[in-house]
């Protein structure tokens, strides 16, 4: 896929907001303007969840969980990025469900909305779901919230992919392919010095892996 003029969409968190990076030139999605003269619209809003928040947070920004915030994506995209979930596991209090749910009150119910909603808004665009990254504490089954039996941060990773093969969603799986695991501390020095937000050679490393794969497609 030739990656200049490229409307890129971007649905995420604090890492697509920015965090861990010096400064907007350096986040993942910047490069794509900066190295390949794509046109990105970045959505990311930190501490945001894909999943409904049933007790509001103590900063409203929190609980607007991403199906909220299509209705203000651009209109035109070529290609749809999707990352999130890393903050359902650490502070969100929805419960995880089951497959069969369809309501944002759970982690598969707004999976299923999300990605249903993305597809029928964008039909001509490739839509590509990435898992979070690791992050310290992630075998933490009990989140910020004391909520307990929220699964691990790779339950969480599994249950996207389980819904993105549903919809026949390609999944790039930062999880396991990123380089990036901040319980080692050589790489955490490296790559995400507070144990989750990329740095600036973090945030490289994502656009790396991105940049590789449109160019496959």
């Amino acid at each position: 896929m030739k990656l200049e003029n490229l409307r890129i969409h971007i649905l995420g968190d604090s890492i697509t907001e920015g965090a861990g990076a010096s400064d907007e030139n350096h986040i993942f999605w910047k490069h794509f303007e900066l190295n390949d003269n794509a046109v990105v619209h970045a959505y990311g809003i930190g501490g945001t969840r894909i999943a409904k928040q049933h007790t509001p947070s103590e900063e409203p920004q929190y609980d607007q969980h991403f199906i909220t915030r299509v209705p203000d994506m651009a209109p035109e995209a070529d290609v749809v990025f999707v990352f999130g979930g890393t903050n359902d596991h650490g502070h969100g209090d929805a419960p995880i469900g089951s497959f069969e749910d369809r309501t944002d009150d759970t982690f598969y119910g707004a999976l299923h909305h999300l990605f249903l909603t993305l597809i029928e808004k964008y039909p001509k665009a490739h839509i590509a779901v990435l898992t979070p990254l690791h992050r310290t504490g992630e075998h933490d089954v009990i989140n910020g919230f004391g909520v307990r039996n929220v699964g691990t941060l790779e339950d969480y990773v599994n249950i996207i992919m389980e819904v993105a093969a549903y919809y026949a969603l390609p999944v790039i799986d930062l999880y396991r392919i990123s380089g990036m695991q901040p319980e080692i501390p050589l790489l955490q020095s490296m790559y995400n010095p507070d144990g989750l937000h990329p740095n600036n050679a973090g945030h490289e490393k994502i656009y790396r892996i991105l940049k590789a794969y449109l160019e496959n497609l």
